[in-house]
């Protein structure tokens, strides 16, 4: 397996489904990978990215805290696969010597990097399917697929503040 290392570049809504999509890009702005997530995933993503601190916490927040106090750290979140349209994903961690893999959302593993400050891997075949036009496609599916050949022509300055994207939802 190959992994790329990505970071999260945008956070925007989809116009054909009104879904949420985080876009994930490469170190240099060469590929990109757009992940349909659910409302409450997004907000919780946009939270983190505009830094802003609720009174109590979220459950990405209260998992953080958690890990932090069992001393477990995140050493990285990888998103292994993408089958029949759904992407799949593992958060990496290491207590002492002892290294463990759990699975995990997208969404989820992305939203727990941010907090803890972890990379964010992409398998480079996941990023490939993720291209590749299929000619049995759905129209909702030729659909995403359009609106993934404008996300990668997208740089981050296009998508303006994160959390007024998630707001006009």
């Amino acid at each position: 397996m190959q992994f790329i290392e990505m970071k999260v570049t945008g956070l925007t809504i989809d116009p054909f489904t009104s879904m949420p999509i985080i876009i994930l890009k490469d170190m240099e702005d060469k590929a990109a990978l757009p992940i349909w997530i659910g409302l409450i995933e997004a907000s919780a993503i946009a939270t983190e990215l505009e830094k802003i601190k609720l009174s109590r916490p979220m459950t990405h927040d209260l998992l953080k805290n958690i890990l932090d106090s069992m001393e477990i750290k995140v050493m990285k979140v990888a998103i292994t696969e993408l089958r029949d349209n759904t992407f799949y994903a593992k958060i990496h961690l290491k207590k002492d010597n002892k290294e463990i893999e759990m699975d995990a959302r997208p969404s989820d593993a992305i939203a727990v990097a941010l907090r803890t400050k972890s990379p964010i891997f992409v398998e480079k075949t996941v990023v490939e399917k993720s291209r590749k036009i299929d000619l049995g496609a759905t129209e909702d599916e030729q659909k995403k697929r359009k609106w993934t050949e404008i996300l990668e022509g997208l740089s981050p300055d296009d998508f303006g503040k994160y959390k007024n994207a998630v707001l006009r939802v």
